[in-house]
């Protein structure tokens, strides 16, 4: 077992741990970069449904000309209807 704590002691294990690491940070933020991304165009998408349904699109059309869930879009109509009917009382 001194074998292997000697080992994590030496120059070449310890610049091999430190790259290890840096590479795994670089990566992690790179994964994170990506998901904001995908998420920042995915709420982009979300906040064009009210004005697609506004014209007159349906919430399949809207789902497919977006790339979006249909039951996303359809919660997204149901929220504006109740919204709608409840600023006419």
């Amino acid at each position: 077992m001194s074998g292997i704590i000697d080992l994590k002691h030496t120059r070449v294990y310890q610049e091999a741990f430190q790259e290890g690491k840096l590479e795994g940070i670089a990566e992690a933020k790179a994964e994170a970069k990506a998901e904001a991304k995908a998420e920042g165009e995915v709420l982009g998408k979300l906040r064009s449904v009210p004005a697609m349904l506004a014209l007159g699109a349906s919430p399949e059309y809207i789902a497919n000309a977006l790339g979006l869930d249909i039951e996303e879009v359809r919660q997204i109509a149901q929220n504006q209807s109740q919204d709608n009917s409840g600023n006419k009382n």
